[in-house]
């Protein structure tokens, strides 16, 4: 059964320095669209990441920082990444938690806009998880019955993660063939408001802080009983994603008092 497209689905991999989404930075980016008519376009490219790659992550993935060091960088390459995507739906395995967050902080640090806000986003790894809880390698034995090749390389894990997608919704009756449906069954938490889930959003609509001291308080009770936490959060260790939606927050709150 193939998936029903209203629009282009993009599935996506990406390689990077490492796994802190504020810091770290792509080295390597596959995408796989897929379009309604049932064509294929590929975009593949390695990226200079402008700082060192650890020797640990180059274990993984076997990216080099000689391998780069002739690469473009992102801020080059953004207007090509962010053309090829258009107005696609986004998919990969853990990209809720990394690839698009990732992606986004990089754009965002390239003066761009991602629009990723007005996609469906497709988890293969959270709808994988609900069902079996594995990895991608043992996803693609268990859907596909064959072991991965070039595991770490961004397109053959694009490519993994494509065929991983089409055998689930073949597997899982009830998994409906539609982009709507699987980008919500994929989220983690579907009253997050940010790609980290610091803010979730109860039953009442309003914002909750998820993490540290004022973990279960809403937004708006916090910036009226502390405001300087608001510049804090813009200080803080947190991902562009995090803070523009505290600053999405904190504009709502000052224009309201």
């Amino acid at each position: 059964m193939e998936i029903k497209l209203d629009k282009p689905l993009i599935v996506l991999d990406i390689e990077a320095t490492g796994d802190q989404i504020n810091k770290d930075r792509i080295v390597e980016i596959g995408m796989i669209k897929t379009n309604p008519d049932g064509s294929e376009e590929v975009y593949e490219q390695r990226i200079n990441p402008q700082i060192p790659i650890p020797l640990n992550v180059s274990e993984i993935h076997s990216i080099y920082d000689l391998d780069v060091k002739d690469s473009p960088s992102f801020k080059e390459l953004a207007n090509d990444i962010k053309t090829f995507i258009g107005d696609s739906d986004l998919c990969g395995f853990n990209s809720n938690k990394f690839d698009i967050p990732i992606l986004e902080e990089e754009f965002l640090r390239a003066g761009m806009k991602s629009d990723f806000d007005s996609k469906k986003l497709v988890d293969v790894q959270n709808i994988f998880h609900k069902m079996e809880k594995r990895t991608l390698a043992a996803a693609h034995v268990f859907y596909c019955g064959k072991e991965m090749q070039n595991a770490h390389s961004a397109i053959h894990d694009a490519r993994a993660t494509l065929e991983v997608l089409k055998s689930q919704t073949k597997k899982y009756t009830e998994l409906e063939n539609n982009i709507d449906f699987l980008s919500d069954f994929s989220k983690a938490n579907k009253s997050s408001m940010d790609y980290a889930g610091r803010i979730i959003i109860n039953d009442k609509k309003q914002a909750i802080i998820n993490f540290g001291k004022h973990k279960g308080k809403e937004v708006e009770f916090v910036f009226k009983k502390e405001p300087g936490y608001y510049s804090w959060i813009l200080r803080g260790d947190f991902s562009q994603n995090t803070k523009s939606c505290f600053t999405k927050l904190w504009e709502e709150f000052k224009s309201r008092i």
